[in-house]
């Protein structure tokens, strides 16, 4: 994972996903003196949350939250296409802000005031 640079690896049975491993995954194994190496499918989360291409915002943010995951695997029926991430999250949110923001001075002019 520190090869390149990502935070968590799917874990699959042949081509379908079937769980996720993460660094913080990673940390709690080490902690309890596993080998990260050779536990990954013990490290795993049990049950893998996933969301479909196309989901709302919203919604895989509440899905996170309610599952309490950083990350979430985007599936196209049994394909993986993606992650989604808090981050990613946080990063659309605040472009959201800033073109609302300039949305709203754009439509807002004070007026001129002569004297």
């Amino acid at each position: 994972m520190a090869r390149w640079k990502i935070g968590s690896l799917v874990i699959a049975d042949g081509s379908r996903p079937v769980g996720i491993v993460t660094e913080g995954d990673i940390s709690k194994a080490v902690a309890r003196g596993l080998d990260p190496a050779k536990a990954l499918v013990s490290i795993q989360r049990k049950k893998l949350v996933t969301v479909e291409p196309g989901e709302r915002i919203e919604v895989a943010a509440k899905m996170m939250a309610s599952a309490g995951v950083k990350k979430l695997p985007v599936m196209e029926g049994t394909k993986l296409v993606g992650m989604l991430t808090q981050t990613d999250i946080v990063n659309s949110s605040f472009a959201l802000v800033t073109s609302l923001k300039e949305m709203v001075q754009a439509r807002y002019r004070p007026p001129d005031f002569e004297m």
